[in-house]
């Protein structure tokens, strides 16, 4: 949908690719990490989510006509800019499937190529990842606590900008089953739902006509909006009055939303009054400013509310509104690096890795994923990232390993999954994640570890560094 080339990113990445360039750094050979530190929504896992989203946008990926000739508005290198008119991204991403879960300081993501075009690909990577994870996670969070109820995106135009177009995909991956965005619906082949605003209602002489006049533009996909003037004395009692006109003409009124007012007692009201009707089939939806708690809450009061529509708490990630996702260096020209820190939990692992995921006899995750070197096979113990004397065994459990291929030499090399599939899998592996790190309250805290190898490697550099700071 957006016009996303390779100005789509931060200043820094542009100036850091001159340098490299001027300085003969352009094709070294790096391997990048995509990471983050913390778990959003005080949450026990994150949703992995965005990397078909990004694979698209990176087999693309160039400097166009208007770029180049703002950045020499700008002042940019003119030999820079002959090699950037050519630029592709012609490196390799190895990474998770997408919506699996993750867990803090492991790499996600692990990009390889050279120097340059693995820095210029960074903002656009945290961009889009970073995001769809967000809200993935807190799409599968209200989806925990929805039981079979339908969950409909309606967060567009509460979203930053064009955020919710992405975020209506997320949202699938994460168990929503529709959007009101019709342009993701379009793009992404979505179920695309809708229902009516209170300004239809008003703009007639009448709630009653507003809905016979709905009712007929849409006889076979009609929702009622019952709450422009008073939900059970007036807007249900005339929806029942439309509903009985369309069983006359062979069609059925499909639901009523609510989307004010103390939303379990007007939803059980409602069906009461509708049950009396013999309108059992006509269902009740829900809309304004729900979150997985008031959903939680709904549920546990037995609302007999059987379809959700979310907007501003799904599409800002309230109230993280961000995931933390980092991208830092970990190897170059065959060199394992480090970042150093007074916080120890900021202290980066070096050079290429894999991850390896435990499970239990029952088929369930362990509740520990294992960072080691790429090279390395099977790992029978794991250490604490930042607590050197802690450790874990795990050679008694099944390991997979998590990163696999998806981008070489700038080209898809899987078939990528329908984005039904995705939401499929994603629902598989929450369902491999024991309870107690789904809970919304103190959630256990899911072990990552660093093997006896990776642990030795990067407490040589910390030490070499810390010998000589200067690096000379």
């Amino acid at each position: 949908m957006f016009d996303i080339t390779a100005t789509y990113t931060d200043q820094y990445e542009l100036t850091m690719g001159q340098a490299y360039f001027l300085s003969g750094l352009k094709d070294e050979q790096a391997v990048f990490d995509y990471f983050f530190r913390e778990i959003p929504f005080d949450g026990g896992y994150v949703m992995f989510a965005g990397l078909m989203d990004l694979l698209s946008i990176l087999e693309d990926f160039r400097f166009d006509k208007k770029d180049l000739e703002f950045m020499q508005s700008q002042g940019f290198n003119p030999d820079y800019l002959a090699y950037l008119k050519g630029f592709r991204f012609m490196g390799t991403i190895h990474a998770p499937s997408e919506g699996d879960l993750v867990f803090p300081t492991r790499p996600v993501l692990r990009v390889e190529g050279t120097l340059i075009e693995t820095q210029i690909i960074e903002t656009v990577l945290l961009n889009i990842v970073n995001f769809e994870s967000l809200i993935a996670t807190k799409a599968s969070r209200m989806r925990l606590v929805a039981e079979n109820s339908i969950l409909i995106d309606f967060g567009l135009r509460r979203a930053q900008g064009a955020g919710g177009y992405h975020a209506a995909r997320a949202a699938v991956i994460g168990g929503f089953d529709a959007t009101s965005n019709a342009r993701a619906a379009r793009d992404y082949c979505l179920q695309a739902s809708g229902t009516m605003a209170h300004s239809y209602v008003e703009s007639h002489a009448d709630e009653l006509s507003a809905f016979r006049s709905f009712a007929a533009a849409r006889p076979d996909d009609c929702v009622l909006l019952v709450d422009t003037y008073d939900t059970l004395k007036s807007g249900v009692p005339h929806a029942i009055t439309v509903a009985k006109e369309m069983e006359k003409k062979g069609h059925r009124l499909i639901g009523i939303r609510l989307d004010s007012g103390d939303l379990a007692y007007l939803a059980k009201r409602s069906r009461a009054l509708l049950d009396e009707a013999n309108l059992q089939y006509v269902k009740i939806s829900a809309s304004n400013q729900i979150d997985e708690y008031v959903i939680r809450s709904l549920v546990q009061q037995k609302a007999p509310i059987e379809v959700f529509g979310i907007g501003t708490n799904l599409v800002t990630g309230k109230p993280d509104a961000a995931l933390d996702g980092v991208y830092k260096l970990a190897r170059v020209e065959g060199r394992p690096v480090i970042k150093l820190s007074e916080n120890t939990s900021k202290i980066t692992l070096p050079d290429k890795k894999q991850v390896w995921r435990a499970i239990d006899h029952k088929g369930l995750f362990l509740g520990a994923d294992v960072v080691g070197l790429d090279d390395e096979g099977h790992i029978a113990e794991m250490h604490h990232p930042f607590s050197p004397h802690q450790s874990f065994a795990i050679e008694p459990n099944e390991t997979e390993p998590l990163l696999h291929p998806v981008m070489i030499q700038g080209k898809v090399v899987y078939n990528p999954p329908s984005l039904s599939q995705t939401a499929q899998y994603a629902r598989e592996r929450l369902a491999m994640l024991p309870a107690e790190y789904k809970r919304f309250e103190n959630p256990h805290a899911y072990k990552v570890g660093i093997s006896s190898r990776l642990k030795a490697l990067r407490d040589r550099l910390i030490a070499q560094h810390r010998k000589n700071p200067k690096g000379v």
